[in-house]
């Protein structure tokens, strides 16, 4: 029986990413079925982004750190990561995603978002780039823009914020188990440790019932 995994993410999130990746490759391991429910971080953010520079919630040194500590986190998952010049708003994304797991290719598409954000430096809130990233992995260019023109996944994201609220989900990363939430992006060791923790406690609550 597969490990049903809940993970709540954003992706401009770099540790969403990180965790995104570590999942992904345990997912055998553990037999891991990822149900993906994404998460608006920054709904403030406008449409067209904004320049990181700009964005002051730490300064430049600090921010220097953190990216060291995000890349270096990053290559030990074995992928690269850059620190976006522009902040973008990922709503269209986000609904996107929800498009392309109804066709089937969500995991696909959700990884090439994050590395045309993360690496390639593209603007992941634009119709157009979203257009493309969906044909690269043989979605409908077409269908997608009718989805986003007609707003078909808002309330979709609306209630997936709900649920989150609903369950205690404060960040992004958050990941569940069942009930066990798991918080943040970890090592693929750490990951491994509360994957096997988590499926031990699941485990003991299903023979209990």
């Amino acid at each position: 029986m597969a490990l049903k995994l809940t993970m709540f993410s954003d992706f401009i999130c770099p540790f969403c990413y990180i965790g995104f990746e570590v999942v992904r490759k345990l997912k055998p391991e553990f037999d891991i079925e990822i149900d993906w429910r994404g998460f608006q971080i920054h709904p403030e953010w406008p449409a067209e982004g904004k320049k990181a520079s700009e964005y002051r919630s730490m300064d430049e040194g600090t921010r220097r750190a953190v990216w060291q500590r995000i890349q270096s986190m990053a290559n030990e998952a074995g992928f690269s990561m850059n620190p976006p010049e522009l902040l973008m708003n990922s709503r269209l994304s986000l609904e996107a995603a929800e498009f392309a797991k109804e066709a089937g290719a969500g995991e696909a598409f959700e990884k090439r978002v994050y590395r045309a954000y993360f690496y390639d430096g593209l603007n992941i809130g634009d119709r157009g780039v979203l257009g493309d990233l969906a044909s690269e992995v043989g979605l409908s260019r077409e269908e997608l823009s009718h989805a986003l023109e007609t707003n078909r996944y808002s309330m979709r994201l609306k209630n997936t914020a709900l649920t989150a609220n609903q369950r205690g989900v404060s960040g992004v990363p958050t990941f569940f188990v069942g009930q066990f939430p798991m918080v943040g992006a970890q090592s693929e060791t750490v990951m491994r440790q509360l994957l096997t923790r988590a499926v031990e406690r699941f485990d003991r609550i299903q023979t209990a019932d």
